[in-house]
């Protein structure tokens, strides 16, 4: 197996003249559920930029708003991190919680006092200045486009926010939004077990404008592996052969099933282990033949191609 040292992930620019990521970026968004001290956390970032992973994202309201206090916790520990790595946040969905008990229903809220809020306390909970990446996490029915341009504008205006996104938009709302103010990408739902992004326009929207996306939950939030699941088997057998015949973990094919679309997306880890985030940056050494791309999808529909 190659250590950590043996892999470096590349990084790509999302857009032209715009952010560059690592090609795999690690998602937090599961960190409250792992038994890892703040000199842990420092670890995992320290092991993750050994292999080139160094984009890190979260969201204000990941682990009932606690993730981003607990990696604040680790830049504050160790300070010289921050400058070598990318911080993506996520703003826009207002939940129940203890910690607010003013939201008396879960909602989404894109009004600019909301967004320039979240980013603020996101800075503040980081232990940061500014975040690399500021997306909007859902679309909202009452969402006004003109006002999260201005409010967008405005963190990037005073620096708090280096470049903006969203997440979850159809490619129409991307494409409104994009109009008003450059989008870096569109953080999106893909794996084997959620495709539909290649066939309802938004991957080929994205291809066409030249923007890269980011793909959340590419091992179906642990679908892959469920014994319950006949779509899951079915799809999880033919990886599973595809991996012994080239000799690569499970998680590297299919993490390099998904990067192989042509519009290039950036899929997230969701792991606390450095072993699982070390397959996924495997995945960028190699690519799938034509055929066994082909097969996974097949199995993914439940059908040939038409």
């Amino acid at each position: 197996m190659l250590s950590n040292t043996d892999l470096h992930c590349p990084r790509i620019a999302t857009r032209e003249g715009g952010p560059e990521f690592s090609r795999i970026v690690a998602g937090m968004w599961r960190m409250t559920e792992w038994d890892m001290s703040a000199e842990g956390r420092v670890a995992l970032v320290e092991q993750c930029l050994e292999m080139g992973v160094t984009t890190f994202d979260h969201a204000d309201i990941y682990g009932d708003y606690g993730v981003e206090t607990l990696f604040g916790e680790a830049l504050r520990l160790q300070p010289s991190l921050r400058d070598r790595i990318e911080l993506v946040s996520k703003c826009g969905i207002k939940l129940r919680s203890q910690k607010h008990p003013q939201h008396t229903i879960q909602h989404y809220d894109t009004t600019a006092g909301h967004i320039v809020a979240s980013a603020e306390n996101s800075l503040r909970q980081l232990h940061t200045d500014h975040l690399d990446l500021l997306l909007i996490h859902r679309p909202d029915p009452l969402m006004d486009f003109d006002e999260v341009a201005e409010a967008f504008t405005r963190l990037q205006r005073e620096g708090k926010v280096k470049h903006v996104g969203v997440s979850n938009f159809t490619r129409h709302q991307f494409e409104s939004l994009n109009r008003r103010v450059p989008l870096a990408t569109n953080q999106v739902e893909l794996s084997p077990l959620y495709t539909a992004p290649m066939f309802d326009q938004t991957l080929d929207g994205l291809q066409d404008l030249r923007i890269a996306p980011m793909a959340w939950s590419p091992l179906a939030g642990g679908r892959l592996f469920s014994p319950d699941d006949e779509r899951a088997g079915e799809v999880r057998a033919v990886v599973q052969e595809i991996a012994e015949r080239m000799d690569k973990p499970f998680a590297s094919v299919v993490f390099a099933w998904i990067m192989q679309h042509p519009s290039r997306p950036l899929p997230l880890t969701g792991s606390g282990r450095i072993a699982a985030i070390r397959d996924a940056v495997s995945a960028t050494t190699f690519q799938l033949e034509r055929g066994d791309w082909f097969r996974v999808l097949r199995a993914a529909r439940g059908h040939e191609v038409a």
